[in-house]
């Protein structure tokens, strides 16, 4: 059941176990715990993690933590309203998470790389739903998980209304878990960022990073596999949770207009040279992304030294610093770039919208929908 709640308590997947059966005798009772699924783990996680569920409520939402689903209003204010979904894990981060014993912010980033996905839109999370699978549930692991996911639920703005803990012997090692992640939000129809507006000219603002957030891992761990341990510090650096951009584009958009922003890009899988162009909506666009014009934090340049890693391939693997991108008129690059840095916000003008098969300078990378 729920991972997160709403839906019924705790339901423990029924998947089968791996392995052979030993024949066991006429008089002795085999029971689910003993084929390795522990349904009275599950309902202590589900008491264990309702205070931390109830802390994301949202007034629309109107059912309690129990049901089999979740039922929620939309909120009122919404004259023409469209729900927006996405989905997304948190991928071989969650490798690092398990092996250093670090439960406690791998959450935020399973919410983060759902919500960021949903705000490119413009539309406002609302509901959030966890999926957490195991070998057996260690109840402390997983509580820890989830108190994690609630509060990037509470950073976003979005109730954490469901999901399942499915106990799943023989699919996976001892003391390992997966996560995925669900996200429904909505948005006023006539105010959706499509990207349709574009055109050349307008400006580029990169928004920091936390880190690497949830990308590259598995370059990451092969790096630290040629490194050698990690320290504590750096372990601090990989695992810093993924940055929730909710509340701060929802202050951008109030501030400055949906129309004045015409597209939004979330820096996640596949880096640059990926999740830019997803912004053009026209063949006769592309990106000029000028290289020195923001501050790369450390841990890039750490990771590309000590992996002996490629310009290219970092940009096409990790956001080297930028997270978030927005593409807004020319006229308001400045003053919006003088109003984050009043909300202490680091953000930069990294690029501009120029026409299709413009050409790249020493330090600038060029891109395109057909990239």
């Amino acid at each position: 059941m729920p991972a997160g709640v709403n839906c019924a308590p705790t339901r423990i997947s029924r998947h089968r176990f791996g392995g052979q059966q030993r024949a066991r005798s006429m008089t002795s009772k085999l029971t689910y715990k003993d084929a390795g699924v522990d349904i009275d783990a599950g309902a202590e996680l589900v008491r264990r993690i309702s205070g931390a569920v109830k802390a994301t409520h949202r007034p629309e939402v109107r059912s309690d933590l129990g049901g089999f689903a979740a039922l929620t209003e939309l909120p009122t204010r919404y004259r023409h309203p469209m729900l927006v979904t996405g989905t997304d894990g948190v991928g071989t981060k969650l490798r690092l998470a398990i092996d250093y014993d670090r439960h406690d912010s791998i959450g935020q980033d399973l919410v983060a790389m759902c919500v960021n996905d949903v705000l490119v839109t413009g539309a406002e999370p609302l509901l959030f739903l966890d999926y957490y699978a195991t070998a057996s549930l260690d109840v402390d692991v997983a509580a820890r998980v989830i108190a994690g996911i609630a509060d990037g639920c509470q950073l976003a703005g979005c109730a954490l209304v469901g999901g399942e803990t499915a106990e799943m012997p023989g699919m996976y090692e001892s003391g390992d878990y997966d996560l995925a992640g669900f996200c429904v939000g909505v948005v006023e129809r006539d105010q959706v960022i499509s990207g349709a507006n574009m055109a050349p000219g307008n400006a580029l603002i990169g928004l920091a990073s936390s880190g690497a957030h949830s990308n590259g891992y598995s370059l990451i761990r092969r790096v630290l596999e040629n490194a050698g341990r990690p320290s504590d510090a750096l372990l601090d650096e990989l695992l810093a949770p993924t940055r929730i951009y909710v509340a701060l584009v929802q202050q951008i958009l109030a501030e400055f207009g949906h129309e004045a922003v015409h597209a939004m890009a979330h820096v996640t899988g596949g880096g640059f040279q990926e999740n830019l162009p997803r912004m053009l909506r026209s063949d006769s666009l592309a990106l000029r992304v000028t290289m020195d014009s923001w501050q790369r934090p450390d841990l890039f340049s750490w990771l590309q030294q000590a992996g002996n890693i490629d310009e290219l391939e970092m940009l096409k693997t990790f956001n080297c610093g930028i997270g978030f991108v927005l593409c807004v008129d020319d006229a308001i690059a400045e003053p919006l770039l003088a109003w984050l840095a009043a909300q202490d916000e680091r953000a930069w003008q990294i690029g501009e919208v120029v026409s299709a098969g413009a050409q790249a300078a020493d330090g600038e990378l060029v891109l395109s929908s057909a990239d």
